[in-house]
């Protein structure tokens, strides 16, 4: 009795079919493990953004999410020339201002925390000091992906959040 090929056994062609199939179904579910995730990663995205807004009776700035998600700021740099400022009553000019916390916060989508607002007559030396004013804020999404914002908006990942203490903004 000769002996057959294993190809040609019935039994290893069902064997080799189910393999098959196992291995695109595997294939095809880790495929969409990886968009879901990407997706759910989309659907949380926050977006920051640092503005400023005066008139003749008013200064202030303001901090923004634009995004889907929630953006949690980890830290805040506000510098003026080459000195960091840990709060705005720093600022000889910002003496006549309300001030709210935006460093180590919590942003919902959607919604805008107005940093320092300022009122009164000196708007134009306000408006000369805010040429000077550098603002950068570190924030990452529930996911763990950050991002660094400067006053030009333009958003740039980082891999995590850090900053030397000197230079944080505490308020």
């Amino acid at each position: 009795m000769q002996k057959e090929k294993w190809y040609k056994n019935p039994e290893m062609l069902v064997a080799l079919t189910a393999l098959f199939i196992g291995l695109v179904t595997a294939a095809i579910s880790i495929y969409s493990a990886y968009i879901d995730r990407a997706y759910a990663k989309a659907s949380v995205w926050p977006r920051v953004e640092i503005f400023r807004s005066y008139n003749n009776e008013g200064f202030s700035y303001g901090v923004s999410n634009r995004g889907t998600g929630p953006a949690i700021i980890e830290y805040a740099k506000v510098s003026s020339g080459n000195q960091f400022l840990k709060k705005w009553d720093e600022l000889p000019e910002f003496k006549n201002i309300s001030q709210s916390h935006f460093s180590n916060i919590t942003l919902p989508s959607g919604q805008t925390v107005n940093p320092v607002k300022y009122k009164g007559e000196l708007i134009s030396d306000v408006l000369t000091l805010d040429k000077k004013i550098q603002i950068e804020i570190c924030y990452c999404s529930i996911y763990g992906d950050c991002w660094i914002v400067k006053r030009s908006n333009e958003t740039q990942p980082t891999e995590a959040c850090s900053v030397i203490s000197e230079q944080a903004f505490a308020q």
